[in-house]
């Protein structure tokens, strides 16, 4: 069974920022994910695409900030179950909990903390009748590595941000874009919408609307798919491809968590935002965007800010009736678990002869 005094459901950037807030009150933490990397949305869904709201970085890729805070953290030494999903909890008569995950893994912690972004994500599969048997063939929903598709022909369908962005991204890697969508106006942002039209009129992208996918050529890989466009006169034709990416979004669900006893509303876990984030439940907490409450924001600032104040109450709950005397890292430095030390540099006091 593996111990640790904050059990951390979930390894996006609030998860791993929680490792560093907690390394800072001298709390060991370990971390459970169904992914089978750190990162979260960041590293599974979005790793290429830049984010611009995080404080000192003008521009960060999602997966260069995965990296920086695995490298902020790394000092606490957090322990990982990574490609496992938590699945049920124990509360013991001593109020830590005991969670086991779908592979029988136990953790012991007195403090859970779900850092589960929006919980589990599902692709929403077009309705095409053979498309399971091309998945990892040939077909994807979620776009990890740009280079896969370099030099190759590739059909992507939908009308949102993702659809566009990718198709703009991929027009410089791959062979042969193909942007597919049901209708002739797109639910994007105005400057994706120009880049796809720009770079139409350029012929760096085929742009076919309305239209939709309903049907996949090919025999263990994809070869071609087969696209229904309604004009003035229905037709069906077939485009030659290597890659079909359906993007129509990704279903968040909350998954075993939501059978826990928390409070849910509207697939979030409801907690205390007036003092720590606590959930209905004592000693399990909730914080970034699974949880909920008046005025929640669900951006990865937030989330770093939850997570600090969660770590204070988590403290207390672990040390109980011991004090805390909160001193910035700047005049404390920060001791690493691994016996790493980092400070400021010390002014150097000489007399004046």
């Amino acid at each position: 069974m593996i111990k640790t005094d904050i059990l951390i459901i979930g390894a996006g950037p609030t998860g791993l920022f929680t490792v560093f807030e907690a390394g800072l009150l001298k709390l060991k933490c370990h971390l459970i994910d169904a992914l089978p990397q750190p990162g979260g949305q960041c590293s599974e869904i979005y790793p290429k695409k830049p984010i611009y709201d995080i404080p000192a970085y003008p521009e960060i890729l999602a997966g260069d900030l995965t990296d920086k805070l695995l490298e902020q953290c790394k000092q606490f030494e957090p322990g990982f179950t990574l490609g496992e999903r938590a699945e049920t909890i124990d509360k013991q008569d001593d109020g830590s909990f005991i969670v086991t995950t779908n592979k029988g893994t136990q953790h012991h912690a007195p403090v859970v903390a779900i850092a589960g972004g929006l919980g589990s994500f599902e692709p929403r599969k077009p309705l095409i009748h053979n498309i399971a048997h091309f998945e990892d063939k040939g077909v994807e929903y979620i776009i990890k590595d740009p280079e896969m598709y370099r030099n190759k022909k590739v059909v992507i369908a939908g009308g949102g941000d993702s659809a566009l962005d990718w198709s703009i991204f991929l027009s410089d890697v791959a062979k042969e874009v193909t942007l597919i969508h049901r209708r002739n106006e797109f639910r994007g942002h105005l400057d994706s919408v120009e880049k796809v039209q720009d770079l139409k009129n350029k012929k760096k992208i085929n742009l076919v609307t309305p239209a939709e996918v309903i049907g996949i050529v090919g025999d263990e890989k994809v070869k071609a798919v087969v696209v229904k466009q309604a004009q003035h006169i229905e037709k069906e034709f077939e485009i030659e491809c290597d890659h079909f990416i359906p993007l129509f979004g990704l279903s968040p669900k909350l998954g075993p968590i939501a059978n826990w006893g928390l409070e849910i509303e509207k697939n979030a876990i409801v907690v205390n935002n007036a003092l720590d984030y606590q959930t209905n439940i004592p000693g399990i907490f909730a914080i970034g965007d699974v949880n909920t409450y008046p005025g929640k924001l669900k951006l990865i600032l937030c989330g770093f800010h939850e997570a600090t104040l969660m770590c204070q109450a988590a403290y207390q709950i672990i040390n109980p009736g011991k004090r805390y005397v909160m001193k910035y890292t700047t005049v404390a430095g920060v001791d690493g678990f691994d016996g790493t030390r980092k400070e400021a540099p010390k002014a150097v006091v000489k007399a004046i002869e």
